[in-house]
């Protein structure tokens, strides 16, 4: 027996039969629904019905587009984003006022005919031939969703938009087609349901849930008679019924609505008039969507879970499949953001660096032990204002940052691990003359880098010898590329590698050369707490992550990316790290950002032409990272500068940085358990001693021992005599980090 659609009525084919025979009798009768003219379509009616016939005959029909939230540890809202901003709900869940008005405005027969209201058709026929245009459609509802249909698929390209709602008599066909079966498959409730999630109201707002929200700030189950009237007439053309660019018009449209459901008996007529006498109550809330509506400055944080979602294959194999799941929405994603640390990120820079000031600080928190990111923030907000940015001044350009910036002293802690790691002491001393020529050095590949230029301390009175960790303490440059030369530049490549820094923020290979311990790389903030963080954690290295769990559309739980970490360096070393950096803070260089209720240790950093200033520092349970300069192309040197309302004669690391790291971590800690470092003996003689073991950098080769003292004597060799040397124009900024086999000196690399 045919199938019969639900409520009755002819069946399928019957439908079809009907349809095929009206379009022979009338020469493709369906032109003078939607075009004026037959004759210029070029379509037989023989055509036609072979059209209909091939057509496939499922519809495929896309999830719909929602919106996504993305929370923070706590479950907090950080921000709704969306392609559209639709919610999807049961049809329960909308009020009896909406099914009826927008039944009694769009199709009023909607329960009397099926798929294709043939008595529509004829009558819409006869009423433009009367007209002489197209004054009045045949579209069923079932019709209407069904285009909706083409148009989601459609996605944001406006090509395939243009496809999906051209006046031509073949998409006319191919939806007429789609409306039978869907009628036959879904029925008629169903079909009004999804129409009324599908169709779009003006104003941003897909699907009666968000249209109630976005006119009157109610769910779509309150609206009142008035209201439903209203959103029922903005269907039919939501720019010319726009009730918040037109008022008058809107009125007017939903008057003929309610006269509609008045004539219909949806409701009475004493109603509808008392009603059109009403305004239209508007309660507009404002879209909301979009890392721009990020709660206390997360914006960057935000766009930055988009870029992990949009890269990580466990969100889709592909990048358009990816693409295509976030536009969908629908998700619910929960990340490692926590609230208090975040405020207390965005506090502190707000303290020392404004928005408006010449230079701009971006500021990065994250966890040992699990790589989560639990604050990014940066003194310039995000948005497209003066003084405003879309650039994450926190990361690098893979996610939406951008060429990083020169880190200076803080990479000297990295040698140092890779001394370590090779059998290098604490004790290792060195003459570290206030200026002395850079060492040669070689990759891991052989590739040598001849000594080219000078490199000289911060201040005239550094004159060694010194051993680890009061070079450590007063960061001194001739100390450090003379470890480098003797560990090897190899060894202390590999171990930047196993903190994860793999190259340039930028994206480019390292610039090598002796200079490398120095900072003359660009690095982003992120990666710096995420390396230093391993120091914290004992030895283990751990990726950054930003997302916890994820949820679809139907609040299944979505596979994420699971932690990576891995062992970077023994126990042993990563504590006598933590001892020596833990003196930076203590009554080193960076006593500014020493916490006064637990363990800290970090290092400070400054520039040639103090072009930026940097803190790392962690305590055993959050690693942060602090970055101060000018993010332009041509940054600004940082001298008789004044930003945060107060006056610089000369930036370093331990001034502009380090008492932001202070604010942003204890805020970040506080009511959080004090941990402690589990400190080393660091055995350093009062004489200092030691010869260097074997050069790990070039086997068989022995270490460097120039400066180093005579062991047993307790007396430095004498410092040797160097040749004088002139450093070339353009190197000494190290801004090409070296790249060319030059060794661009870092003159106020120790602050």
């Amino acid at each position: 027996m045919p199938h019969k659609r639900s409520g009755g009525g002819l069946s399928t084919a019957q439908q079809a039969a009907k349809f095929l025979g009206v379009s022979v009798l009338s020469g493709v009768v369906l032109a003078g629904i939607a075009l004026p003219a037959a004759g210029a379509l070029g379509l037989s009616a023989k055509g036609t019905a072979s059209g209909f016939q091939d057509l496939p005959g499922e519809l495929k029909r896309p999830p719909l587009s929602q919106a996504s939230k993305i929370l923070d540890a706590n479950g907090g809202l950080i921000a709704t984003v969306y392609s559209r901003d639709r919610t999807v709900i049961p049809i329960q869940q909308m009020s009896p006022n909406i099914l009826k008005a927008i039944v009694a405005i769009e199709d009023a027969r909607y329960f009397e005919h099926g798929a294709i209201d043939l008595k529509g058709i004829l009558r819409a026929l006869n009423k433009n031939a009367q007209d002489g245009g197209v004054s009045e459609g045949a579209s069923t509802l079932t019709q209407q969703y069904v285009k909706n249909v083409f148009i989601e698929q459609a996605g944001d390209d406006p090509d395939k938009v243009a496809q999906a709602v051209q006046q031509t008599v073949g998409r006319k066909i191919k939806e007429m087609k789609y409306a039978i079966q869907v009628e036959k498959e879904l029925g008629k409730q169903q079909i009004l349901e999804n129409y009324l999630n599908i169709t779009f109201f003006g104003e941003q707002a897909y699907g009666v849930e968000a249209a109630a929200k976005r006119y009157f700030s109610k769910h779509a189950k309150d609206l009142t008679v008035g209201e439903a009237a209203m959103l029922a007439g903005i269907v039919q053309s939501p720019s010319r019924f726009d009730p918040v660019n037109d008022e008058q018009e809107s009125i007017k449209r939903r008057n003929l609505v309610l006269q509609r459901m008045a004539d219909l008996k949806d409701i009475t007529q004493a109603q509808a008039d008392a009603t059109k006498k009403l305004p239209l109550g508007l309660k507009i809330s404002k879209p909301k969507n979009g890392c721009i509506t990020a709660v206390n400055g997360a914006g960057f944080f935000c766009d930055y879970v988009r870029n992990t979602f949009l890269q990580n294959a466990a969100f889709g194999k592909t990048k358009e499949a990816r693409a295509k799941r976030w536009r969908q929405g629908g998700l619910t994603i929960k990340t490692t953001l926590d609230p208090q640390a975040q405020a207390s990120t965005q506090n502190g820079i707000a303290k020392h660096v404004y928005k408006d000031d010449p230079v701009a600080s971006a500021v990065t928190l994250v966890e040992p032990g699990t790589g989560k990111i639990r604050a990014m923030a940066q003194s310039r907000p995000y948005g497209f204002g003066k003084n405003e940015t879309q650039i994450n001044l926190s990361v690098d350009r893979g996610m939406g940052g951008g060429a990083g910036y020169q880190s200076g002293s803080t990479f000297k802690a990295f040698t140092a691990a890779a001394a370590l790691e090779a059998g290098y002491q604490p004790s290792q001393t060195y003459p570290s003359p206030n200026e002395m020529p850079y060492p040669s050095v070689s990759d891991c590949s052989g590739a040598q880098y001849p000594g080219s230029g000078t490199v000289p301390n911060e201040s005239e009175s550094e004159v060694g010898p010194y051993a680890m960790p009061e070079a450590l303490k007063k960061s001194v440059n001739t100390y450090f590329v003379t470890l480098e030369a003797d560990v090897g530049l190899c060894p202390v490549t590999q171990m930047v590698n196993k903190l994860g820094i793999t190259k340039r923020a930028g994206g480019t290979a390292f610039g090598l050369g002796a200079s490398f311990t120095l900072g003359v790389n660009e690095m982003s903030p992120l990666d710096m707490a995420a390396a230093y963080a391993a120091f914290a954690a004992r030895g283990t290295f751990c990726a950054p992550i930003a997302i916890e769990s994820a949820k679809d559309a139907d609040n299944k739980a979505i596979q994420v990316p699971q932690p990576l970490c891995s062992t970077a360096m023994s126990q042993t070393t990563a504590d006598t790290v933590n001892t020596m950096l833990k003196g930076v803070v203590d009554d080193g260089t960076g006593q500014a950002a020493g916490l006064t209720d637990r363990d800290s240790a970090g290092k400070t950093g400054t520039t040639d032409d103090r072009k930026a200033a940097w803190f790392v520092g962690y305590t055993p349970n959050m690693s942060a990272a602090v970055w101060i300069g000018d993010p332009g192309v041509k940054p600004i040197k940082m001298t008789g500068i004044t930003f945060g309302g107060q006056y610089y004669d000369k930036v370093f690391g331990a001034t502009g940085p380090a008492p932001i790291w202070k604010d942003a971590v204890s805020g970040a800690l506080e009511g959080k358990p004090e941990e402690s470092f589990n400190e080393v003996p660091l055995n350093i003689p009062d004489k200092p001693v030691g010869t260097p073991p074997p050069n790990p950098g070039n086997p068989g080769k022995p270490g460097h021992t120039t400066g180093a003292t005579t062991a047993g004597t307790g007396k430095p060799p004498t410092n040797p005599t160097f040749p004088p040397f002139t450093l070339p124009p353009g190197i000494i900024g190290g801004v090409n980090g070296g790249g060319n086999g030059h060794s661009g000196g870092v003159t106020g690399g120790n602050r």
